[in-house]
């Protein structure tokens, strides 16, 4: 029998480490540079917790069962339980709070391939208590930085705005609402055809489905849709973050209104990060404004504002091993500490720790014996380490350098 991981599982080895470490490391000293703390959240959750905010599809939740018949969940994403830590945890706190993690999340596919994958790993943010458009322009230039940290250019933001959507499609009848989003969603034509609405109902559906494009252009569209007082002051609310986000030199932006995000708890901007390298866009991350969700889990139904966002690990990784960015190799280490004789082991491993105890970090490998010279000076080629430290057997080091 040969031993596999669980379907949907993967294994990293070293070298797949060295290079998903080289893209967190990178986008954590992003995070701590704009004040943001790490927090690090259970990975199982009650099934209770994950679905208050009816965001989050139960059928895509992997569930266990603890010895108390208590349903539990796998997280399939990282916000609903920093907001659940946030407001029993960290009650009290001044506001707002930068919070960041790297952690896996988990999801069950309904494609029906045997080894489809449902273990990811995201980096992500949540700024609590942040509202209003300078929370939202932080989050929005963070993303920018996190990708000019990873240098990775050719890429543009995709934003949509929740509220406003939602808005323009109160005016469809209630028992087809979730239908025309749906199609909406999906940039399906040919469903909003089919919908038993008035060629009035339905041109307003296709106008939606087609406010996406230079930001400008699509304002100046929407505006002439007949909105109420509310509406117009989140358009201009919206228009007021772009011209925050030009202001800024070359962001690449594609507004798009018609952009819905399957998670049902954003209240304001949605948006996605789409690397536009290969013929194929590849989503790189998403995030979006929920001030309300915090709410759910407070003790007084206390709402707390909040946007975040998540990046893919893996479709950043796809992408810099694409652009022949990441690590080839694992480090080298700097020195075999090889005891020449038994009566050198204690003083092979005295010499060792005092490498290691540099203030750099400096990787030191103890030769377990029963290899001559020439094993010795071969796999210290193979592993490209700079420096044998021969240890005689009156504990005196012989330095050799390899290179």
């Amino acid at each position: 029998m040969v031993y596999q991981p669980a379907a949907g599982a993967r294994d990293l080895l070293p070298l797949d480490v060295a290079q998903k470490r080289w893209i967190e490391d990178r986008l954590q000293q992003v995070f701590h540079r704009w004040g943001y703390h790490r927090i690090i959240t259970s990975t199982l959750e009650r099934m209770d917790t994950l679905m208050a905010g009816e965001a989050i599809d139960r059928r895509g939740v992997i569930q266990l069962q603890n010895s108390e018949d208590e349903e539990l969940g796998l997280r399939p994403e990282l916000t609903a339980s920093i907001a659940r830590t946030a407001v029993t945890r960290m009650a009290g706190v001044s506001y707002p709070q930068r919070l960041y993690y790297n952690a896996n999340v988990f999801r069950r596919t309904n494609e029906s391939r045997h080894n489809r994958q449902q273990e990811f790993y995201q980096a992500g943010v949540e700024l609590l208590g942040g509202g209003g458009l300078l929370g939202n322009a932080e989050v929005l230039l963070l993303v920018a930085d996190c990708l000019e940290a990873l240098s990775i250019s050719h890429w543009h933001l995709i934003l949509g705005e929740a509220g406003i959507t939602r808005s323009l499609l109160s005016a469809f009848p209630p028992n087809l609402q979730a239908t025309v989003r749906s199609a909406i969603a999906n940039l399906d034509r040919i469903a909003l055809d089919s919908l038993p609405l008035s060629d009035e109902l339905k041109q307003r559906a296709k106008i939606i489905l087609d406010l996406r494009g230079k930001p400008a252009d699509v304002l100046q569209k929407v505006s002439n849709l007949g909105l109420d007082t509310e509406q117009q002051t989140a358009v201009n609310h919206l228009k007021s973050l772009v011209e925050l986000l030009e202001s800024k030199g070359d962001f690449p932006l594609i507004l798009d209104l018609s952009l819905i995000q399957t998670i049902d708890y954003y209240t304001g901007i949605v948006f996605e990060v789409v690397s536009d390298t290969e013929t194929q866009a590849r989503v790189l991350g998403r995030g979006g404004r929920y001030d309300q969700l915090l709410g759910l889990y407070h003790p007084q139904g206390e709402n707390i504002p909040g946007i975040g966002f998540a990046l893919n690990i893996e479709d950043l990784y796809q992408l810099l091993l694409l652009n022949k960015y990441l690590p080839q190799t694992t480090p080298a280490s700097n020195y075999l500490v090889v005891p020449e004789t038994a009566n050198a082991n204690a003083a092979a491993f005295a010499y060792a720790q005092k490498l290691r105890s540099a203030t750099e970090l400096v990787r030191v490998e103890i030769d377990l014996g029963e290899r001559d010279a020439l094993s010795i000076r071969e796999y210290v080629r193979d592993r490209q380490i700079a420096q044998i430290v021969w240890i005689k057997a009156d504990g005196s080091p012989m330095i050799e350098l390899t290179s």
